[in-house]
């Protein structure tokens, strides 16, 4: 570990402590200059790779999750909370599932999923996009599915 002070090479761990679930926080002193400074170790996440509909393969991207749910959610009774909430639980079930490559369906499905315990207008437009209706008999069928879905 190189001081950021002096650059010397050689330092001491004084103090280590666990800082969160995910890191470790270590106060180090440099050998040469004698300052201390923090440092922090993390584990290195995978990598998720999802797999499109084409057979495309490019890497998870919360940030386009949540800009689809946004949009399924527009001017509706959802806070943005919610939302985080459903791409936080999408992205840890993903990581918890321990899959290099999942499928763009997967992904829409559990997002789905999460969105129909909140708000059913939402979930529809969400899932007319994720299940690419073809006419309005596909629509149809899913809102008189989610009819019968008793409420949790």
């Amino acid at each position: 570990m190189l001081c950021p002070f002096c650059e010397h090479g050689d330092t001491k761990v004084v103090d280590k402590r666990e800082s969160d679930a995910t890191s470790t926080r270590r106060r180090r002193e440099c050998l040469g200059c004698h300052k201390r400074f923090t440092t922090y170790e993390r584990v290195d996440q995978i990598d998720i790779v999802v797999v499109k509909h084409d057979g495309r393969k490019e890497s998870f991207n919360p940030d386009k999750l949540r800009a689809g749910i946004m949009l399924a959610t527009k001017k509706r009774p959802v806070t943005n909370e919610q939302v985080e909430k459903i791409v936080d639980g999408v992205e840890a079930e993903l990581r918890n599932a321990k899959m290099r490559e999942v499928p763009a369906d997967l992904i829409g499905a559990m997002a789905m999923e999460k969105l129909k315990d909140i708000d059913h207008v939402a979930y529809l437009r969400f899932a007319s996009v994720c299940r690419d209706f073809d006419d309005v008999q596909s629509f149809q069928k899913e809102a008189k599915e989610l009819l019968h879905t008793p409420p949790e």
